[in-house]
This record gives C-alpha cells, structure tokens and sequence, in this order.
C-alpha cells in the first residue's frame, strides 16, 4: 500500500462555510454525507445524538467503526435525550441560534415530538430545514420506511443493472443516499444563498432518497412516454453508446473501454486491427452499432483477449482511446494518479496513529476545505456546546450527569 498524502487536523482552521451553524439529528447516511460536505467547508456542524448514538457509528468493519471515522470527521458530538424536558430545551436553545437543520425522522415523527418545521420557524424564521427521508414528506409512500436499498429497487436503477439473465443488482454501498446528501448540500447552499440575497428567510427542503437517484435515469421515463421502450439490463454495456464494455485481458485482469463520440469508435476499431469495420454500414454510425453490439463486442474483446492488461492499456491510451483499468481498492492505492493528486489521505488517528480516507472533494482554488478535527467520540462536545449558548453549568451538568 502506497504511503498516502499526510495531512493534520487544525482545528483553528476557517473556510468558506465558517460562521454557519448546523444542527445535523439525522442518523446513518444520507444526513451525514450533506453535514460532511458542509463541515469540510466550515460550517459548524453538531450532530446531536441519543444516548445509544448515531447508528452509523454501528457499522463496522473487523469491530472497526470507519463508517463513523469518514463521516462523522469535521463535527461535534452532542448528546441529548429529547424525553428530558432540559435536553429538549436545550434543543430549542441551540436551534434559537442555528442557520441549518437536518432531520430523517420518519415523515409526522418530528411534529410529534414537538419539532415540526412551523414550530422551529417560529422560534428562528431564518433556519434553512432539511427534511431527509425514503419518499418525501407528501404522497402514499410518504410514512413507508425507506431505506436507500427500497428506493434503489423502486427508482428503477436496480432493474437497469446487471446482466439480462440475472436477477437485478443492488449496488453493494449506500448509493442513493450518497447521492441524496450532495442533492442534499446543494439544495442548502442554495437555500442559504437566497437568505443571504434576501429573496427569502428560513425554509424547508424536502429531500427524499427516491427522487435524486431516479434523476440520475436521465430521459428514460421520456423515452417510454415516447416509444413504449423499457430499458433492460444488458451488464456493462449501454443503451446510448457502442462500443462501451469491460474486456478481459489475457492475464485475466479487465478494463473498461468507451469509444461514445464517433471519431474515438472509428479510432478504436482502427487499434484493433478492423479500420474495415468503419466502412461497414453496420457500424458506421453509432444507432448502427448500438443494434449490432455483440459483433463489435466480438471483435473488440477478441483483441483484448490476447494481450496483457498493461500492453492494452499502453496502445490504447498511445492513440488515443478512452480506456481504463478496472480497480479494486488496493489497485487504487498503489496508483501514481490517485496519490499525486491526493485522491486519498491520511489524518492522525488516536486509535490507529493514522488513517485514510478520502481527500475533501471538490478542489477550491481560493477557499478549499480543511480538516479540522477528527471525528468525536459520542457526547465528546456537550458540555462545550451547551456552555457556548449560555446555559448555566447547573444545566449543563444535570445534562451531561442523566447521560447527555
């Protein structure tokens, strides 16, 4: 494994962000993936947790709890048992001075418990609201739990993929809700764009998880509307472009090719050995291709087949084809590209002397992210918070004493 790019926590560290606060009661992804792109750039992000703790906190690798490691990184831990009525004042005092606030209760729960949008609003109208949830907050699914593995399977992205003899494929990490929270971070930054701009004060953002992942389909429910088409898995190849697949080499290793332009397919087929292939009218033009798809894949794998995976990848890449490798974590490593430009890096760690994980995304020329402190151990900035918005250190210690 390649030594990865050090980096240390400055918690006297400013970004962009700086100044914003965020109240982050979301648990597991989705919330924590939109609160981790704020606090990389600043913001002040405390996650107020029950007593037991966010449940991400829970998956673990080997008894690891990286999950927790990654994403909980830039914020602060408060722990509030919102039973007590001092927790929940606590709560209402903390909301008093926020600017953000992300909530994936169930759709009702937080009216339930007395913290509905209309009563946070009235208490600070200019609180921007994040709502995160499977379905939204309206409609006949709106009270269905909905963990980002059912709406993967509902949005149709699970039925698209995998191969047409096979059984649809969940993608195996947490996709839709990482898509939802950077849906998510820019819907809030817009939200506070406008409160800066004046074109309005506080509001709610109703974030589902169904709703971006479906986004990413593109025109297919156009498509449907249109012909009647209903796009069916066909593995790693695609409905828009040919040649596109992944090919195996003759040392078994695989690599990704795309010729989606035509004068990149017309290059292709020239590497390969078949400039006739660019003359036949059965591929000439990318619809052509596409409806002859297995010749192309025939001869193009034909090629890779007997030849190494670097040879391939060096005359691919040397006339200009648009090739890859296909890489696990451990090739990632080791890769001369991944560790110039940082794709990885490594952070003091109190448990393991140091960790990786991934560089603070995207790259700001003039006001990039920073890291500011390790991720907190449960409860780890109660007493501090509180004692920043004036409670009194009786209040703070019957909190901290019951547990929060």
């Amino acid at each position: 494994m390649s030594d990865f790019a050090r980096k240390h926590w400055d918690p006297d560290a400013e970004g962009p962000l700086d100044g914003i606060k965020v109240l982050d009661l979301s648990r597991l992804v989705a919330g924590n993936m939109l609160s981790l792109q704020l606090a990389d750039f600043g913001a002040d992000v405390i996650k107020i947790e029950p007593p037991a703790g966010d449940p991400l906190r829970e998956w673990k690798d080997e008894g690891l709890s990286l999950f927790w490691k990654t994403y909980g990184r830039n914020k602060r831990s408060v722990v509030l048992n919102l039973r007590e009525d001092a927790d929940r004042e606590a709560l209402w005092a903390l909301i008093a001075t926020a600017d953000v606030f992300i909530e994936n209760f169930r759709p009702g729960t937080l009216e339930k418990m007395g913290f509905g949008p209309d009563a946070l609003m009235a208490r600070n109208p200019d609180l921007v609201v994040v709502r995160v949830s499977g379905f939204g907050q309206t409609g006949p699914y709106a009270e269905f739990p909905g963990f980002g593995t059912i709406v993967e399977g509902m949005s149709g992205y699970a039925y698209r993929t995998g191969f047409p003899d096979r059984e649809p494929v969940l993608p195996p990490l947490a996709l839709a809700d990482m898509i939802a929270g950077v849906y998510g971070m820019s819907a809030t930054m817009t939200a506070l764009f406008a409160r800066e701009k004046g074109r309005a004060r506080g509001q709610v953002i109703d974030l589902s998880l169904l709703e971006p992942i479906f986004s990413v389909l593109g025109p297919e429910a156009a498509i449907y509307a249109l012909n009647g088409t209903v796009k069916e898995r066909i593995g790693s190849a695609s409905n828009t472009a040919c040649p596109r697949n992944v090919y195996r080499c003759a040392d078994g290793k695989y690599v990704a090719l795309s010729g989606s332009t035509p004068a990149v397919a017309r290059r292709i087929f020239e590497i390969i050995g078949r400039a006739d292939m660019n003359d036949d009218p059965r591929f000439r033009s990318n619809s052509e291709r596409l409806k002859h798809r297995d010749l192309v894949d025939e001869a193009i794998g034909a090629w890779f087949a007997v030849r190494s995976h670097d040879e391939a990848l060096a005359t691919m890449r040397d006339s200009g084809a648009t090739v890859g490798p296909i890489y696990n974590i451990a090739d990632a490593t080791e890769d001369a590209h991944f560790s110039e430009r940082e794709v990885i890096v490594s952070l003091d760690d109190a448990e393991h002397g140091t960790l990786p994980m991934h560089n603070i995304v995207p790259r700001l020329s003039a006001t990039p992210g920073r890291f500011r402190r390790p991720a907190p151990a449960l409860g780890e900035h109660t007493a501090e918070v509180l004692a920043e918005i004036g409670l009194s250190p009786a209040t703070v210690a019957a909190i901290t004493d019951a547990g929060g």
